[in-house]
């Protein structure tokens, strides 16, 4: 058994509480120094050279009749004041975002900016007044909308528009909510569908699933596939150098809490395969690679498993998804785009007898909440199946909500759970990371597993918000599971 230097201060899996995760991160983060900040730049600087984003331009609408007619809120009422101070505070919390304002007394005025503002993106109508009728003609254009009850202000037009349009299934979503973060939830899903469209992702297989699925993807989510043969992986491993790949071995080694099965020439092998990955993103300037591992690996036609280099991108706002299974990639890059926050495929355990759902995979993040968010703890293992090459057991936080979920393109759907972690099981049969979660019911997550495939992607915090918003927008319908 080999085991690292470095340790990090938890008292191990079944302790890890949300205070002690937060109170561990800074020992974990210091442990490498300046090559860490170094190589975390470097990893940064590349998912954002690979978004190959430009900015979402958004009309932001206000609808309302002129002020001299009494309504809600009031005759008189200073519509011109709650314009500005709304506009003012999506523009601070949503800076990437390029807001267009304009105002409809009526649809006449909706229609007009509708013809005057052909490049945004979608819109987001704020209803501060009522009776215009200047939704309806916005939601009828056929673009992505949100529409916003400013609270007794906008409230009797926005219900029964609102109501006609999912009706009717246009591809509009609402938000009817005091607290505004929930408009900026849905304002950073309207986004998303336009970084969707930007977005590439790499198939990295020999199997000849990768045509259908990418057709499927491509009409829903406007996202390109590109197909990569083993040969590409493996060209792209053999160029990257082995000096530049030691330092990202040295940190793993150093940040983890213990080195169990792999050699340091092993994780060395991982950082190459990282690396190579990373050069092939860069190439075709894609979000994220998804690679037939199992199969790759076990034909002999890679020479190491990407788990770590997975890991490294999740952590860092790329997707590097397992096995190229392109309805988990999917919904992890969606889900990325619109919250900022990673999340990982798994193989789930149902045990009804805790009423718990095991999420298990040799890949997790140890970024949960986010770039700027703490670190977790990890483990550095070998792969389960063969025990071979290099895997991340990650510690996961405890405590939390997590929303698991995943799109299925052909099917126009989005199946969705959610339950509180409440271990980190500590088991050597199967994949190495294992998240319990406690769920509503555990029986009823049983009934339809067959129709939606072993996987599941897991992601940290009450997302089902953002799954409804952005499934409206893309016109998928959602299926509550168990």
């Amino acid at each position: 058994m080999r085991t690292s230097h470095h340790s990090c201060p938890f008292q191990g899996a079944s302790d890890l509480t949300r205070r002690t995760f937060l109170a561990g991160c800074a020992a974990c983060t210091s442990a490498s120094g300046a090559i860490g900040r170094a190589l975390a730049a470097a990893a940064a600087g590349a998912a954002q050279a690979s978004s190959n984003a430009s900015r979402t331009r958004i009309g932001l609408v206000f609808t309302h009749i002129p002020p001299d007619r009494p309504t809600w809120p009031n005759v008189g009422y200073d519509y011109e004041g709650r314009k500005r101070e709304l506009a003012d505070k999506l523009r601070q919390a949503c800076p990437d975002i390029e807001w267009v304002p304009a105002t409809a007394h009526n649809a006449d005025e909706a229609k007009q900016i509708l013809n005057q503002q052909p490049a945004v993106d979608g819109y987001l109508v704020y209803l501060v007044g009522i009776w215009s009728g200047a939704p309806r003609a916005l939601v009828e254009s056929g673009r992505p909308v949100v529409l916003v009850d400013d609270f007794y202000a906008g409230s009797g037009e926005f219900l029964i528009e609102y109501a006609r349009a999912k009706r009717e299934g246009r591809r509009v979503t609402g938000v009817s909510s005091s607290r505004f973060e929930d408009v900026v939830a849905a304002a950073q899903c309207l986004a998303c569908t336009r970084k969707l469209r930007e977005s590439t992702i790499l198939a990295v297989t020999e199997r000849k699933h990768v045509e259908a699925a990418a057709k499927h993807i491509g009409e829903v989510f406007g996202t390109t596939v590109k197909h990569l043969h083993g040969a590409d992986l493996n060209k792209a491993y053999e160029s990257a150098s082995l000096d530049e790949a030691r330092p990202w071995a040295e940190r793993w080694i150093a940040q983890a809490e213990k080195v169990v099965e792999p050699s340091r020439e092993e994780i060395e092998k991982s950082a190459r395969m990282y690396l190579g990955m990373r050069s092939l993103m860069d190439q075709h300037n894609a979000r994220a690679i998804t690679v037939d591992c199992l199969g790759l690996f076990y034909a002999g036609l890679m020479s190491a498993y990407p788990c770590l280099g997975f890991w490294e991108l999740n952590n860092n706002g790329a997707i590097g998804a397992c096995e190229c299974d392109l309805d988990s990639t999917i919904t992890m890059l969606a889900m990325t785009l619109a919250t900022g926050r990673p999340g990982y495929i798994s193989d789930p355990v149902v045990d009804t007898a805790t009423n718990q759902v095991i999420y298990a995979h040799c890949v997790a993040p140890t970024k949960v909440f986010g770039q700027d968010g703490p670190t977790n703890p990890y483990h550095i293992r070998s792969h389960s199946e063969d025990r071979k090459g290099a895997c991340i057991r990650s510690l996961l936080p405890l405590g939390e909500m997590t929303t698991t979920l995943k799109f299925f393109a052909a099917r126009h759907e989005v199946i969705v759970h959610q339950g509180t972690s409440v271990a980190n099981i500590d088991d050597d049969k199967a994949c190495r990371t294992k998240l319990a979660v406690e769920v509503a019911d555990a029986d009823k997550v049983l009934e339809h597993w067959d129709q939606w495939g072993w996987h599941r992607v897991t992601f940290y915090g009450d997302l089902r918000p953002h799954v409804e918003h952005l499934s409206r927008l893309l016109g998928v319908k959602v299926v509550q599971e168990g």
